[in-house]
């Protein structure tokens, strides 16, 4: 198992503790946010990040270095989370949109783990967005939330907010992200019974509008000399890329003082003992990043004479990626008596395996017909060794500010990304030598890279077969014709 520096540690630590963790379920809080890219953490290596709450959680729990998201946007992804399920069979490909997506949304007849946990017994809640459908139907309290306060939508103002509460949405006054975490602080503070809970707290931050933020975390970051996180891609526009990026670090400084909010209040009602706490976000994100700027559905940040131009189904100024910025995203996992402190496990996870792992902890009962695409990470959290696939698979078909049928397959050493319905958007990264993913070797003529590219495409395709992707047949077509592939098999 990849876990370092304290393997050793941890399985003694764990042998001690899981016998008396093992009789308890313990509280969960999973708390999201919103474009937090991995690399925007102290804990990370990034010394620009004002985040010591984050990294606080980082030195007492578990950190995963290969986290990733099925979808690198919001709505699939959220839906991932809740479901273990990939956004292609849910009908939710892209990020849903307000004039655009009418109905769309969550549909009930998938298992969600806030309803398994629920059925098991736990309180449940969740504070902030939801973005799974804005019909009465698609509530977050149908799908297994016994408590909302929160975004029904994807978005709003960083300050005086619109957002549903007592079943009422109005503009509220302040900070969202402060509204948020005090919304949060009452329910823990308010809820009664001796069942266990599990809470969602799921901020905006630090989703764009960056600013305004509280002059506090403004503060921490306006006269601090930065460094962008790649300067020297060609034709950036640095000082826009410069801007963005102290922009982006003051609104995560807000984010990390509320998180410590959070955790303060679980302290002191004495309930992070028994806390299982999770830290992540929906999807990676770009600040300058193979220049380019937000996440899946990216767009170029460059200047204005470096521009690509458009093509029929990408505007000018778009650059719909799966690179692992926007696919990679933090995760940080603390569980007192279980997870020793300072732990990193570079085992390769995703937000599919949150149903199985919760279902698991909390005894809950996954529905027999539930289809579950994500692994139970349990094991990896009570150091348990165990053989573990490490690739990885995602999708992307975005519908708004561009088209494109995107599909990748990762492994520790290659990642192969196809747009199938893009020709010559192909791309094929060696992660072993060159993890940054700055050169594309889709058109290498080396045998390994022609095997390489026949093997991965395959297996995109099988996937795609055992998902009934409704995008299979137009894959199939650009497989055979650029890697000879029919049918998750070389021809």
């Amino acid at each position: 198992m990849k876990l370092f520096p304290l393997l050793i540690a941890g399985v003694l630590f764990t042998s001690h503790a899981t016998a008396i963790a093992a009789n308890e379920r313990p509280n969960i809080v999973f708390i999201m946010a919103d474009d937090q890219a991995p690399w925007a953490l102290r804990a990370s290596g990034y010394p620009h990040a004002h985040t010591p709450n984050l990294d606080r959680v980082a030195r007492e729990g578990m950190r995963f270095t290969n986290a990733f998201t099925p979808t690198p946007v919001c709505s699939p992804s959220r839906a991932s989370v809740m479901t273990s399920r990939y956004g292609s069979e849910l009908g939710i490909t892209d990020w849903i949109h307000p004039k655009e997506d009418k109905g769309v949304g969550l549909d009930e007849r998938y298992a969600t783990w806030p309803r398994i946990l629920k059925d098991a017994g736990y309180q449940t809640a969740l504070i902030g967005k939801w973005h799974l459908g804005d019909t009465t139907e698609q509530h977050p309290t149908k799908r297994g939330y016994g408590f909302f306060t929160g975004l029904i939508g994807g978005g709003t103002s960083p300050l005086n907010p619109s957002y549903e509460k007592d079943g009422k949405t109005e503009k509220r006054d302040g900070f969202v992200v402060e509204l948020f975490a005090q919304e949060a602080i009452k329910w823990l503070e308010a809820r009664q019974g001796s069942s266990p809970f599990a809470l969602s707290v799921h901020f905006r931050e630090p989703h764009a509008a960056y600013l305004p933020v509280p002059e506090e975390d403004w503060a921490k970051l306006k006269d601090v000399e930065l460094t962008i996180p790649n300067p020297d891609y060609p034709g950036l526009d640095s000082e826009r890329a410069l801007k963005m990026t102290r922009e982006y670090l003051a609104s995560v400084a807000a984010l990390d003082r509320n998180i410590g909010r959070i955790l303060d209040t679980l302290d002191s009602l004495k309930l992070s003992q028994n806390t299982l706490l999770v830290l992540t976000s929906d999807h990676g994100y770009n600040m300058g990043h193979h220049g380019v700027y937000h996440k899946g559905n990216g767009h170029w940040l460059l200047k204005k004479e470096a521009l690509p131009p458009a093509t029929p189904n990408i505007p000018a100024g778009q650059r719909p990626n799966m690179f692992d910025t926007s696919l990679h995203v933090p995760m940080i996992v603390r569980w007192p008596g279980v997870i020793a402190p300072g732990s990193v496990n570079e085992h390769t996870i995703s937000h599919l395996d949150w149903l199985p792992t919760f279902a698991a902890i909390a005894n809950g009962k996954i529905p027999a017909d539930a289809a579950v695409r994500g692994r139970n990470i349990e094991p990896l959290l009570r150091y348990k060794q165990t053989d573990w696939d490490e690739s990885f698979y995602a999708e992307y078909s975005t519908k708004h500010q561009s088209h494109t049928h995107m599909r990748a397959l990762r492994t520790p050493h290659w990642k192969l990304i196809c747009d199938f319905l893009n020709e010559g958007r192909d791309e094929l990264f060696n992660l072993a030598a060159d993890p940054g993913e700055t050169k594309n070797l889709i058109a290498e003529q080396s045998e390994e890279a022609k095997k390489v590219r026949s093997q991965l495409a395959a297996q995109i395709l099988e996937k795609m077969e055992s998902l009934k992707d409704p995008s299979l047949n137009l894959a199939r077509e650009a497989a055979q014709k650029r890697f000879g592939v029919v049918s998750g098999h070389l021809k």
